[in-house]
């Protein structure tokens, strides 16, 4: 399995009075790692139908210990499970490299022209394989 790896630097924004990061902003480090592997990323490897859109049916997210202002965070992702017409996406964010929070999306691809669900494509499913847990 390959995890595909990506650094989110933490804003000053995403405090809370308790000055740590925010619970709700941890959604949204996790979804600049998704974007970054699934345009940035697919893109690198000549594929656009991502950009047809994808739509987030479900996330869970496991708060491990706070995480603090300073450097970024890595957050490492693979996906869980892989379907004809959705995938599950999970995430580990490490904090000066200890484990601090575990979470998971479900995906599900979109047609944002004609608003329905779809099935992934071909190309699409060639990228995820290699992210897949065995």
């Amino acid at each position: 399995m390959t995890r595909f790896i990506y650094d989110v630097a933490v804003r000053w924004s995403d405090m809370d009075a308790y000055g740590h990061v925010n619970n709700s902003r941890f959604l949204t480090l996790y979804e600049e790692a998704r974007v970054a592997m699934f345009f940035v990323g697919a893109r690198a490897q000549g594929l656009t139908s991502f950009e047809d859109g994808i739509v987030i049916s479900r996330h869970e997210v496991d708060y491990l210990r706070p995480v603090d202002y300073g450097d970024a965070v890595r957050i490492e992702m693979w996906v869980s499970r892989l379907r004809a017409a959705s995938f599950t996406v999970s995430y580990e964010l490490f904090d000066d490299g200890v484990l601090a929070s575990r979470a998971s999306s479900v995906c599900v691809p979109y047609n944002l022209a004609e608003q329905f669900p779809r099935r992934l494509t071909g190309p699409e499913r060639d990228f995820l394989k290699p992210y897949l847990e065995a």
